[in-house]
C-alpha cells in the first residue's frame, strides 16, 4: 500500500499554519453544506423549471444573497490574527 506523500499532507493540513484563533473558521465546511442544502431545497420546491437558464438564475440570486449576508459578517479571531495573516500573505506573495 502506498501512503500519501508529505506534500499532499502539507496541503491537506495547510490550515495549521494559520493562527489558532481562526483555524476553526478555515477548516469547517458547515456554511458551504448549509448553502448547498438551501439551494437544493429552493430548486426542489419548483417542480419544473422551463429551462436550464431559470435554474442558473435561481442559483445566481441565492449566491448574491449569501454574498450580501456574509460580506458584513465578522468572524471570531480574525482581528487578533491580522498581523500573522499579513505576514503569511507577504511570505507567500
Amino acid at each position: 500500500k502506498g501512503g500519501k506523500s508529505t506534500e499532499d499532507k502539507d496541503e491537506l493540513f495547510a490550515f495549521y499554519k494559520y493562527p489558532d484563533s481562526i483555524q476553526k473558521s478555515i477548516y469547517t465546511t458547515n456554511w458551504i453544506e448549509r448553502a448547498n442544502k438551501e439551494i437544493r431545497k429552493r430548486l426542489k420546491t419548483m417542480n419544473s423549471l422551463p429551462n436550464e437558464k431559470a435554474a442558473e438564475k435561481i442559483l445566481y440570486l441565492k449566491i448574491l444573497d449569501y454574498n450580501s449576508k456574509w460580506s458584513e459578517r465578522r468572524l471570531k479571531g480574525f482581528l487578533a490574527a491580522r498581523d500573522k495573516l499579513i505576514q503569511l500573505f507577504e511570505e507567500r506573495y
